[in-house]
């Protein structure tokens, strides 16, 4: 078997030590290769090479950003069925993907699992979110959850940690700085009337769409790898109606999927399983993926892409 590990030497949780006696675990089950990313986007021309070389399962050791463009590398290869697998070994600070599929949250840990279904010859198939050309894994945001993503990327260029207080308190400024302004989002689905007058909309792909540390937090519950895709939307950011629905998103955890409600409220709008839809803004809002900051855009399309990627877990 011959397998490339793509490696984020920044990635905030892992040491060189730990890096190479994971390299040699993987080694005891594959011809392995390193790829160090030097850049952003390098993890997206390592997997897609590697690919496209015939390469069996590409991991990628870093946070959800490197995950992110692995998978779109491997994606972007077209070999199909054909394509490598994808094992994931957490290095970020929260690690969505890895915690959705059920793996340990530490890189030794995930590791272990990793070579047992290696050997066992285990996988699973998961979907992926499409916003246009660039696939997602676990979640995509317009408005205020993506200008939060920006302030956070901001703040870590400077050499902030990224922790849940840093999240919080980006959260807090940028909803009272800008989070309160109409940005009249409009949501269009095929046959149906548009849903106008929204305020921040946020896509999932898997539940949860975050974490608060160990905690996670339940946007859309009903979200599955294995349907299309779910979409939370305010229709206003209201002080009173934010934070009923941020604190249901918060203290809702049920563990049996069959029990996950949907968040409710006045100002909320909640779709299920959509296979595919248009998300249109009056003025360029915010835009991120994977918890990645991409810009801002005035016009996204959203597809769910079932079965898309095999993944070693």
């Amino acid at each position: 078997m011959r397998g490339l590990l793509v490696v984020n030497p920044k990635a905030t949780t892992t040491s060189a030590r730990t890096r190479e006696v994971l390299a040699g675990a993987l080694r005891s089950e594959m011809e392995l290769t390193l790829g160090f990313t030097r850049r952003r986007g390098h993890g997206f021309d390592l997997a897609r090479d590697a690919a496209a070389g015939g390469v069996d399962v590409v991991v990628a050791l870093g946070g959800d950003g490197t995950v992110n463009e692995v998978v779109n590398g491997l994606m972007a290869a077209q070999r199909g069925a054909d394509a490598p697998a994808l094992a994931v070994v957490p290095g970020g600070s929260t690690n969505v993907f890895v915690r959705a599929l059920g793996l340990p949250r530490q890189a030794v840990d995930a590791t272990s699992v990793i070579l047992k279904a290696l050997r066992r010859g285990t996988s699973r198939r998961v979907s992926l979110g499409l916003a246009d050309d660039r696939y997602f894994t676990f979640c995509a945001g317009l408005g205020l959850d993506a200008a939060v993503v920006r302030r956070v990327e901001r703040a870590r260029r400077k050499g902030r940690r990224s922790t849940p207080g840093l999240y919080l308190r980006s959260t807090l400024g940028q909803y009272f700085v800008e989070g309160r302004r109409e940005p009249g989002i409009v949501l269009e689905e095929p046959g149906a009337e548009p849903s106008d007058g929204l305020a921040n909309v946020i896509v999932q792909n898997t539940a949860p769409w975050t974490y608060l540390g160990d905690r996670p937090i339940h946007a859309s519950p009903r979200a599955s790898f294995d349907a299309g895709l779910d979409v939370l939307a305010l229709q206003a950011l209201h002080l009173p109606s934010t934070l009923h629905t941020v604190t249901q998103m918060v203290a809702h955890q049920p563990d049996d999927p069959d029990e996950r409600g949907d968040v409710t409220g006045k100002k909320i709008m909640v779709r299920h399983d959509l296979a595919e839809f248009v998300i249109r803004c009056a003025t360029p809002q915010a835009f991120q993926l994977d918890g990645d900051y991409l810009g801002e855009r005035e016009k996204v399309k959203f597809t769910a892409v079932p079965g898309a990627l095999r993944v070693i877990c």
